[in-house]
């Protein structure tokens, strides 16, 4: 589990993860009310299931006291419930209580979250109530562009420490590196992100996983790239040989669409591959 914390690889984990729509299709449609209700539908079919999964959301935002109420409920017939409040007890501090159940089942979840962000410290706890208990905390300190964080968890009932992780890196205006342990020190991630200019990035990400039953380090690579102010081409190919496209365009103020392509170059000369080869997808937004 990589860390959470943000500018800690995130810029690269961005570019070579968000906005491949690939193996699904999926709509969402929002909306929101002058009097701070937001109204979000979305709806979603992988391209290896008939079933459509979706979620019916209402948010409640207070700007004045720091207080946000969200809550949903699923097509798998699961009530979500967040509850949201940032500043008030301290400034910097935000305290998120998040719970899940459902009824069919009687399975239920609940995390609580605070987490406290100062100039050159962002520190979060989590404490997961129904699941062990167990307890996360997460802290990363920077200075000078210099990142150091950490992370472990540990189980109330069993009293041990069930996860640790660790990781440096450096983040400038133009570009930004990190390296990452985690799995109890057993992987290992190195990523880079560049903003070569205004209209090209480009990333890269490596992974070394002690514990896997192949030799060899995961490797991949990505750029992405603005066409106009509405629009943007992204790219990237990893040591397997799968290539992803990803193309996206904002039609109009509110929608936008996003298209997905990725491509098994070792089997592109295959007849009749054995299993699905490639694989395409799509993404609709509405927001009004």
């Amino acid at each position: 589990m990589s860390l959470p914390q943000p500018d800690l690889g995130k810029s690269s984990n961005d570019l070579l993860n968000r906005d491949f729509p690939i193996g699904s299709s999926s709509l969402e449609v929002k909306t929101a009310t002058p009097s701070g209700v937001a109204f979000k539908v979305f709806g979603s079919q992988s391209t290896k299931s008939p079933v459509i999964g979706g979620d019916l959301e209402a948010k409640y935002t207070d700007r004045k006291h720091g207080l946000v109420f969200t809550q949903a409920w699923t097509t798998s017939n699961t009530l979500r419930t967040q509850v949201e409040l940032e500043n008030q007890i301290a400034k910097g501090l935000k305290i998120d209580l998040s719970t899940a159940l459902t009824p069919d089942s009687g399975s239920k979840t609940a995390l609580l979250t605070a987490a406290y962000k100062q100039p050159g410290l962002h520190s979060r706890a989590f404490l997961d109530l129904f699941k062990g208990p167990t307890f996360t905390a997460d802290t990363v300190l920077g200075r000078d562009g210099f990142l150091v964080g950490a992370e472990a968890s540990y189980n109330v009932t069993e009293g041990k420490v069930t996860r640790y992780a660790t990781a440096i890196g450096f983040s400038a205006p133009e570009y930004a590196v990190a390296l990452h342990g985690f799995g109890n020190l057993t992987t290992f991630a190195a990523s880079y992100y560049h903003r070569v200019s205004p209209d090209v990035e480009a990333g890269a990400k490596a992974i070394y996983d002690t514990k896997a039953t192949t030799q060899g380090v995961s490797l991949e690579v990505g750029a992405k790239t603005y066409l106009d102010t509405g629009a943007f081409l992204k790219a990237k190919i990893n040591n397997t040989g799968i290539l992803a496209l990803g193309y996206t365009q904002a039609l109009r103020p509110g929608v936008k669409a996003s298209f997905g392509l990725a491509l098994d170059t070792q089997r592109l000369n295959e007849v009749a591959p054995t299993g699905p080869a490639h694989k395409v997808g799509a993404s609709f937004v509405f927001e009004g």
